[in-house]
């Protein structure tokens, strides 16, 4: 472990002993969970989010795919972290603020390609995450994909809320060699059927 990699260890590990509501893991995500996690996204498509970056392991992973720092949208309510993002990502905007308040706000970028979630869904209750998940989809085009992972055996966004929304969710894949072992999903808006194809849909 590098010394850059040390300084994240603890300054995660802190920021859980203080809160471990908010921060669900004792350290940050690996780098396969960083690869599967950015896979898909495409350089130069457009703006991308990124919620609950933390010590910026998506972010140097979504660097390293050819992304601008002047197109990323870093959305951090540690101040701790935030200030540490500041630091490494001097081009990138940085918005210090919890990440439901999304869609309270009038976007702040050319609508985005992509959000990359490291929020802990799991641990929220089924309104924070609707607010999440509006907010972020109010920011991003209407093609685009919002990737989440998790620790858990399913998409940790509830069926429910996903019908609720118009939202579908597929997994992209999972990694063993993070610790613990994750999985990452894509969650898209569901298409939306023609006016004329309604007619003929049976309701019942």
């Amino acid at each position: 472990m590098n010394a850059s990699a040390v300084v994240d260890f603890l300054q995660f590990f802190r920021s859980y002993v203080s809160n471990p509501g908010q921060v669900s893991a004792i350290a940050p995500s690996g780098q396969s969970l960083a690869r599967l996690m950015t896979q898909e996204i495409v350089p130069g498509a457009g703006p991308v989010i990124e919620l609950g970056p933390g010590t910026g392991v998506f972010t140097k992973a979504l660097l390293q795919r050819g992304v601008a720092e002047q197109d990323l949208l870093l959305v951090e309510y540690g101040s701790d972290f935030m200030r540490l993002l500041q630091q490494r990502f001097p081009r990138a905007k940085v918005l210090w603020m919890d990440a439901r308040q999304l869609s309270q706000y009038e976007p702040f970028m050319a609508p985005a390609a992509a959000t990359v979630s490291g929020l802990p869904l799991l641990t929220m209750s089924p309104r924070k995450v609707i607010a999440i998940l509006t907010g972020a989809f109010r920011h991003m085009r209407e093609d685009g994909a919002f990737y989440q992972f998790t620790y858990g055996p399913r998409c940790p966004v509830p069926r429910p809320i996903l019908d609720r929304l118009g939202l579908k969710a597929s997994l992209v894949g999972r990694t063993a060699l993070n610790v613990p072992p994750a999985s990452a999903y894509r969650i898209r808006r569901r298409p939306q059927l023609p006016r004329r194809a309604l007619r003929h849909v049976n309701w019942q």
